[in-house]
């Protein structure tokens, strides 16, 4: 079990990657979150789970292993039922696009990533109902199951497996207690649950809920009710990758479902950044989404990210821009801001782990080229800013830009700091940070003052 303190993005401490995040507050009044782990370099997920909760989103506990995919009996059996996910042989149009447009090797991670010898478990889910927890959870064979619990972090034992195949399962109970369940790549599948919350009638699943060429549906659906409206988040193509979360929403759980735009964004995470997987919750009074940023130059090692949202009078969701400060507050002068805190990258820079010298084992900005950008949202001063510090090594100049005014140009020599002086009235502002030269410069934090 791990003990975390923290209110900014990206949420957990920089070694838990838990991607696909499933927000729920369960009975007990914690908000719990289900998602994958990322464990490997050249490979979604991981064969564990861990479950992570907070009653107030800044203390958070990160749970021992809540499931373990070699503990799955039909994985890789013979005689366990075999049933198939989505048909690679015959991709959709946007599917077909993407093999067109994208790198070839980007193609090959993103389809033949999973080990299928390997017990990979990928976005699972889970909810409460009767007193018990039920985690919905995918192989990297296509298999679908359930396992059971006594308490939302589990552990999570007796897996059952589904009459299904495919990825990304969601759960969501009605207000008249009646349970569906949903999953599937590029098409979504959904159908009830029968009581017992481990099995249903195959012959009454509804196909093509979502669908690419209607929803921009990618991947990881996740089902919640506002008033008498169920609103479907999923990964959304809309922009060309599946790196942002759409949604749509219908006045009955099985559809049929209307598009409704955008929720979030992270494409501006990492150079390499390629997909997204999230969910809405209503907590504490407040409605959030539930994100992971990619990090490393990688589509991996991906983070949880959290972000405040507001649902319109009308039901619809505004859109929001990746933030440093996540459910927090602004940061304040003096306080300390990570480089690897940044929500916005342009250019060819990227957040990485230091594995020698003096920083061995922090994070930092690096690959540093002549104009990219580093953004951290939100900064806020009651009395304006005077100077700034930035911890770096390298050579090379930076311009501080405050919401897109200049506020100042800082030198740094073999990572020295030779200026400092910026200037900005009162106020709260976007932190741009411009390189507008750069020689083997990286960046690990920067301060801000009077």
């Amino acid at each position: 079990m791990k003990k975390i303190r923290n209110s900014r993005n990206p949420i957990l401490s920089l070694e838990v990657h838990i991607p696909d995040s499933e927000a729920h507050v369960m009975p007990d009044g914690k908000l719990y979150i289900y998602g994958s782990y990322d464990g490997y370099e050249d490979a979604y997920c991981s064969e564990e789970y861990h479950v992570v909760s907070t009653e107030d989103m800044e203390n958070w506990t990160v749970y021992d292993e809540a499931l373990n995919g070699k503990d799955i009996p039909w994985f890789d059996n013979d005689e366990a039922p075999k049933y198939p996910g989505f048909n690679q042989s015959e991709p959709t149009a946007f599917m077909q696009r993407m093999k067109e447009e994208t790198p070839e090797d980007d193609i090959n991670f993103v389809l033949e990533n999973a080990d299928e010898k390997k017990p990979l478990l990928f976005a699972p889910d889970c909810i409460s109902k009767d007193g018990k927890y039920y985690m919905y959870f995918c192989m990297a064979d296509d298999s679908e199951g359930v396992a059971v619990s006594d308490s939302p972090q589990g552990p999570f034992k007796n897996p059952v497996q589904l009459p299904c195949g495919g990825i990304d399962p969601a759960v969501f109970v009605d207000d008249d207690g009646q349970a569906y369940y949903y999953w599937g790549q590029f098409r979504s599948h959904g159908v009830k649950l029968n009581s017992d919350m481990t099995s249903f009638d195959a012959d009454k699943v509804v196909d093509n809920l979502l669908t690419e060429e209607e929803h921009f549906f990618h991947e990881g659906s996740s089902v919640r009710k506002i008033g008498d409206t169920y609103y479907c988040v999923y990964a959304d193509m809309e922009r060309g990758r599946p790196t942002t979360l759409g949604y749509a929403t219908s006045s009955s759980p099985l559809g049929p479902f209307q598009y409704r735009g955008i929720i979030i964004d992270n494409c501006e995470c990492d150079p390499s950044s390629w997909n997204n997987h999230g969910s809405i919750e209503y907590v504490n009074g407040q409605w959030y989404v539930f994100y992971h940023r990619s990090s490393r130059n990688s589509k991996i090692f991906r983070r949880l990210c959290i972000e405040p949202i507001t649902i319109r009078p009308d039901g619809t969701i505004e859109e929001v821009v990746m933030t440093s400060q996540g459910p927090g507050k602004p940061f304040g002068l003096g306080e300390c801001i990570m480089g690897y805190q940044a929500c916005g990258l342009k250019g060819k820079l990227y957040i990485d782990v230091e594995h020698h010298g003096k920083y061995k084992g922090k994070e930092k900005l690096t690959n540093i080229s002549e104009s990219d950008e580093a953004v951290f949202r939100y900064v806020e001063s009651e009395n304006g800013f005077g100077q700034i510090a930035v911890e770096a090594t390298g050579t090379g100049k930076i311009e501080i830009y405050l919401t897109d005014k200049l506020a100042g140009t800082i030198e740094i020599k073999d990572g020295k700091q030779i200026s400092s002086n910026i200037w900005m009235k009162a106020g709260m502002y976007e932190l741009m940070l411009k390189f507008s030269e750069a020689d083997e410069m990286e960046v690990y934090s920067i301060t801000l003052n009077s």
